[in-house]
């Protein structure tokens, strides 16, 4: 079983991008409901485009930092058709690729109806696991569900409040 455990945080000012290694452009969406948080799905069913690349994803519904996924190649026609059929908005942003101390973070640029909110990731292989901050780390938002790609296909970053925007809001 494959297990993916990662740490969520906003992203505070440009500093990571001279760090930058490579960026994708990237876009998915959701082939299950979209409220698969709240509403009871145990996964949630992705198609993804990156790069030249394409993927079905399926991820355990559980918040927090650690989630069964599951990762399948698609041809990039098969991937596109797919997205048509996607419930929900899709998600688009840019992937900056940042390594900083023994991790690759990626940091996502979101775009269009999620325009304004930028994120970082660290994979990680053990839930203790410790790591390096960099100084352009934000708040963590690894627990807030809305930070999750299915939650912002569902409800975008545009019609957030100014307190979830800052990460202070609890939900």
């Amino acid at each position: 079983m494959a297990i993916e455990i990662e740490r969520k945080f906003l992203v505070s000012g440009d500093g990571w991008r001279a760090a930058a290694e490579r960026s994708e452009a990237m876009a998915q969406g959701y082939l299950n409901q979209v409220d698969g948080l709240a509403g009871g799905d145990l996964a949630s069913v992705r198609v993804r485009l990156e790069g030249p690349r394409a993927a079905l994803n399926i991820k355990s519904c559980e918040p927090g930092r650690s989630r069964q996924e599951f990762e399948y190649p698609l041809p990039v026609e098969d991937a596109r058709a797919l997205l048509a059929l996607c419930t929900g908005g899709r998600v688009e942003k840019r992937r900056h690729y940042v390594r900083h101390g023994a991790h690759l973070w990626e940091v996502d640029e979101f775009e269009g109806d999620n325009a304004g909110l930028v994120v970082a990731e660290v994979e990680l292989s053990e839930l203790e696991e410790e790591f390096q901050r960099p100084a352009w780390l934000g708040p963590e938002v690894t627990e807030l569900q809305r930070y999750y790609n299915i939650a912002l296909s569902a409800r975008p970053f545009r019609e957030w409040s100014e307190a979830e925007r800052r990460g202070l809001a609890s939900t």
